[in-house]
């Protein structure tokens, strides 16, 4: 809670004008209303009213209700700005850097962001009118951004330009002041504007007003312990949050700050994806480029090669060309030895030839058969066929001794 952002300046800058736009009057007769309602309430007269004590206990702590204490007296209002209502807290804004004469005034309106980007220059349109339509002023957005519940918020400021050709920016205090008054103010709610707040750096005077006095309601125990908890009192500044209210609207602002950061990252992602393949792209062209350049470097050396046998063509030998030979003829011996690098190319070359040879070979048969097993193999099935062969020749004699002992016993019965 209390992330900062721009949207939590609108809102929260609100509660400093009014700080410092208004005086709130004395009132010491209040904080002794409120003591006599919660400690000694007088208005039935019996034990009653210690029962009615403890019930107006319950309501300020709420902060909600009216305290009845003295029937000659009218009760107390308890609101969530009471010293003794419990569901408060402190958090963090940003401080604005915006000078008065950067001239940025807030707009807040009850429009999607969607929408006030399609009908953008509509708005324009629309506030130069409000602005009463004079030709010398310029109406111009410096920015717009979403807030929960479909609502957005527009900066924008106003360019005076002069008859000599000059421009200058209107002050955003006198931008706010004129927003302010009541038919303006009407003309712009017509617009969807519910809320408008100047967005301009505190003065020192009043950042250290601000931070001296704590805010009504607060203890100023709890708001000396947020100064001195403060992550960067230069960037931040303690702002109160009073009521499940207040802390639903900046748990909302979180989520969308939130919202908007991870489709930031997404965007990022993206980004990086499709740098990535930009650059396995440029580093195969490169690659390429570099066969390729290899190719047209050799090419232009052979072309070399001629041009320069045809222009030494019918000269004879010079003493640098000599020299040139010599030490080529000493690398072509040095590559040429069985132990040099001819040699060892030569077996591996062989032994390329050999895989290939096997590598065809196992392609046509699947499987080999050493000599010796193949030997017995054939042995063996050559056993077998004679063993099936004696055994036929087993059974047909048997079949011609079985024909004769038929014939007999047919013989004996006629």
């Amino acid at each position: 809670l209390g992330h900062p952002g721009g949207a939590q300046i609108l809102f929260d800058l609100c509660y400093v004008g009014g700080l410092f736009g208004q005086q709130v009057p004395a009132q010491s007769n209040q904080l002794v209303y409120t003591a006599n309602a919660l400690s000694a309430p007088t208005l039935l007269g019996d034990e009653r009213d210690g029962i009615l004590a403890k019930w107006n206990q319950l309501q300020a702590f709420w902060g909600t209700g009216k305290g009845y204490f003295n029937n000659q007296l009218p009760p107390v209002d308890f609101t969530q700005e009471n010293p003794f209502c419990r569901f408060k807290a402190v958090g963090y804004s940003c401080i604005p850097g915006s000078k008065d004469e950067d001239g940025l005034v807030v707009l807040a309106l009850n429009k999607k962001e969607a929408d006030i980007r399609n009908q953008q220059q509509q708005l324009v349109e629309s506030l130069h009118k409000v602005l009463g339509g004079n030709q010398t002023l310029t109406v111009n957005v410096e920015g717009v951004k979403a807030l929960p519940d479909d609502q957005t918020e527009v900066v924008i400021y106003i360019v005076e330009r002069s008859p000599n050709g000059t421009s200058k920016r209107i002050p955003a205090t006198t931008l706010f002041s004129y927003v302010e008054q009541a038919n303006i103010k009407a003309q712009l709610a017509q617009l969807g504007v519910f809320m408008s707040v100047t967005r301009t750096e505190l003065s020192p005077a009043q950042l250290k007003q601000l931070l001296a006095n704590p805010p009504a309601g607060v203890d100023p125990i709890i708001w000396e312990q947020a100064k001195v908890d403060n992550p960067d009192a230069d960037k931040f500044i303690p702002v109160p949050m009073v009521g499940f209210k207040e802390l639903l609207r900046r748990l909302k602002i979180q989520d969308q700050m939130t919202k908007q950061h991870q489709s930031r990252v997404d965007i990022i992602s993206n980004d990086i994806s499709e740098l990535q393949k930009n650059q396995a792209t440029t580093v195969a062209k490169i690659a390429q480029y570099k066969r390729k350049l290899m190719d047209l470097s050799h090419r232009v050396l052979q072309v070399l090669i001629k041009q320069e046998i045809q222009r030494k063509s019918g000269y004879a030998i010079q003493v640098d060309e000599e020299h040139l030979r010599v030490q080529l003829d000493t690398i072509q011996s040095e590559l040429n030895a069985p132990t040099q690098f001819k040699g060892r190319l030569n077996e591996l070359m062989s032994q390329i030839r050999m895989q290939n040879h096997f590598g065809a070979a196992r392609s046509e048969e699947r499987y080999s058969v050493h000599g010796d097993l193949l030997r017995e193999i054939r042995q063996h099935l050559k056993q077998q066929q004679e063993g099936l062969s004696q055994l036929i020749r087993v059974i047909k004699d048997d079949v011609e001794d079985l024909k004769l002992i038929e014939h007999g016993l047919l013989d004996r019965i006629c």
